[in-house]
């Protein structure tokens, strides 16, 4: 018997005051006609009413996929808890939900996107919540803001910090959904989902045992529906004994501005001459001197931003292959992609679902993360999740403090202030006209990154931006390169806080500031030797 019924039949299942947990990120994996048929059935009945949403990774995003925006209505949402959230341009209208959010109208939650998948897995086995040190000394913290992102989101807290074995760590009480929105390829006539044009499998299979082990429900949107018996079992990723009922969208997008690439979906691999790689710019500058941090046989994660380009500057180099990329949606391998289809990846050579992926990053067992900031502050501590005068610009942390909890060595990377006219002459760093804000700041407004957990437990950390490169040490953050053409003016001058000169500080490799290609070569990284104790 087939489970399929029509979006407005799944949207009338959905009580009022119900727990709903929707797997998504942005653009990708988003079940977007289920969400819209949402906001159809409360526009013309007002139900249901007064929802909490879970949002491990964000739903939608700010170009052609609305995703939660589509239930972004007054009376609706009482309740949102999210890894992240859609983001956009500063010039661009917020998104409804983010105008929702500032204005106080639904209490809302950042809680990492790892933390939620865990938080998922706790409650479908039944167990009271998670105990983790991910996000001590950060904005997950009680003792700063404990996820909340308004006042609304104080009032009701999610989140403890206890002693535990004569430890601090945080307690997140598990949150039990009783509908989990999923989505995939196919769907047999029993529900079982297949993911072949998927560029991830994201969290659905964790999402869907959480509500069905507590007696919710679980709905999957997918793009076509085939035969009972016709799937490979091995291609099964979610069970149809965990799906209620199935949907079907045969347009709904890839992920974002994207229809259908095969390549993302790893049918195909794409010739490697057919990525853009990075024209010669500041930024350029910058991804290439974070590349120089690399070590090849490494496994390294990417964030989005300037470090997003690494990838491509290997490439140009010649070393694609030399550094194994993952991402928290799931990819391994391959040639992660740039813009609004961050996330996948072409070419990969495995797709993790997401909630072992964040096992993976949270226990540290990769060799290195490339992030971007915001701020830095003088405790080296760095804010990627909030800017009050643009807060729909920021996304939220995502991934981004499992990610940085234990790595072991993690290079931020950003111009080192906002709003300076920059150009490259001669092989060196011209600064047209200074920047009117600051980044290197005494307090970051948000704490994404602890400096002082770094400290104490030991962690690699560098700053990577146009005019310098800095690194975090006990005493505090030491220049220790400045580009060619600068004097130490203008960086000394353009930060809130002294700056540690290095004793031996160098100017930066020339061959940055040269259009040419610069000649990479990466040190091989040291063999994993067993140690006698394990790290903790």
């Amino acid at each position: 018997m087939s489970k399929h019924i029509t979006p407005a039949e799944a949207a009338a299942l959905i009580p009022d005051g119900a727990m709903v947990s929707v797997s998504s990120s942005s653009g990708l994996g988003c079940p977007d006609l289920m969400l819209k048929a949402i906001g159809e059935r409360f526009d013309s009945t007002g139900h249901p009413r007064e929802i909490t949403t879970l949002h491990p990774i964000a739903a939608g995003d700010m170009s052609g996929i609305k995703g939660v925006d589509y239930i972004a209505k007054k009376g609706l949402i009482k309740r949102i808890i999210g890894g992240s959230y859609p983001s956009g341009p500063s010039s661009a209208e917020p998104p409804l939900i983010w105008q929702m959010i500032t204005n106080n109208e639904i209490a809302a939650y950042n809680i990492p996107s790892g933390i939620m998948f865990d938080i998922h897995r706790e409650a479908a086995a039944k167990r009271p919540g998670v105990l983790t040190k991910v996000g001590i000394d950060t904005f997950v913290d009680p003792r700063r803001q404990g996820c909340a992102m308004n006042d609304l989101g104080a009032k009701e807290p999610v989140v403890k910090r206890v002693s535990f074995e004569g430890e601090d760590w945080l307690f997140f009480p598990s949150i039990v959904p009783q509908v989990a929105i999923i989505r995939a390829t196919t769907a047999d006539e029993r529900g079982n989902l297949t993911y072949e044009h998927e560029g991830a499998y994201l969290g659905g299979l964790d999402q869907a045992l959480a509500a069905r082990n507590n007696g919710g429900i679980v709905i999957a949107q997918v793009k076509r529906i085939t035969k009972e018996g016709s799937l490979k079992p091995h291609d099964v990723r979610v069970p149809g004994m965990l799906v209620d009922y199935v949907i079907v969208d045969p347009d709904q997008k890839q992920t974002t501005q994207t229809l259908y690439d095969p390549a993302i979906s790893g049918e195909i691999l794409r010739p490697l001459e057919s990525f853009r790689v990075p024209e010669f710019n500041i930024q350029k500058v910058i991804a290439r001197r974070v590349a120089q941090e690399l070590q090849a046989g490494s496994c390294v994660n990417l964030g989005f931003g300037i470090s997003a380009n690494v990838p491509r500057i290997l490439l140009e180099e010649g070393l694609h292959g030399a550094v194994t990329w993952v991402i928290e949606q799931g990819a391994v391998g391959g040639v992660p992609l740039l813009d609004f289809a961050f996330g996948c990846a072409s070419n990969a050579d495995a797709y993790m679902p997401s909630p072992y992926q964040f096992t993976y990053f949270q226990g540290a067992g990769f060799d290195a993360s490339l992030l971007s900031f915001l701020e830095i502050g003088k405790d080296g501590s760095v804010n990627v999740s909030k800017l009050s005068f643009r807060p729909h610009v920021t996304a939220g942390a995502g991934g981004f403090v499992d990610i940085t909890a234990r790595a072991k060595k993690i290079v931020f990377s950003g111009m080192f202030n906002a709003g300076a006219k920059l150009g490259i002459a001669d092989g060196k760093l011209v600064i047209e006209k200074e920047g009117k804000l600051k980044k290197l700041v005494n307090e970051v407004e948000h704490v994404t990154f602890s400096g002082k957990r770094a400290i104490e437990q030991g962690q690699d950390i560098t700053y990577v931006t146009e005019r310098c490169v800095m690194k975090l040490t006990p005493e505090g953050v030491v220049l220790t390169e400045i580009a060619p053409g600068i004097d130490l003016s203008h960086i000394l001058a353009q930060s809130e806080f002294p700056l540690i000169i290095a004793k031996d500080l160098k100017v930066m490799d020339a061959r940055l500031f040269d259009e040419a290609n610069i000649g990479l070569s990466l040190p091989t990284k040291s063999a994993r030797v067993l140690e006698g104790a394990f790290n903790g």
